[in-house]
């Protein structure tokens, strides 16, 4: 995935928690404000630290 597409999707993604954490309105507990914020900060790290999955050029053997 691109850079720019990672930023983009981070930025949405902890507004999102953001939002979900602390909106008096929010559809979730107010307990559970902490898990949500945690779990984003998480899961946006490790989409920045993790590689993503794929096939490398030459790694696939063809079938003759």
């Amino acid at each position: 995935m691109p850079n720019d597409v990672k930023a983009v999707l981070s930025a949405i993604a902890l507004i999102v928690g953001a939002v979900l954490a602390f909106w008096s309105g929010s559809p979730i507990r107010h307990g559970f404000s902490t898990f949500v914020v945690v779990t984003t900060i998480f899961m946006v790290a490790s989409m920045w630290i993790f590689p993503e999955a794929g096939v490398k050029k030459g790694d696939v053997k063809r079938v003759k």
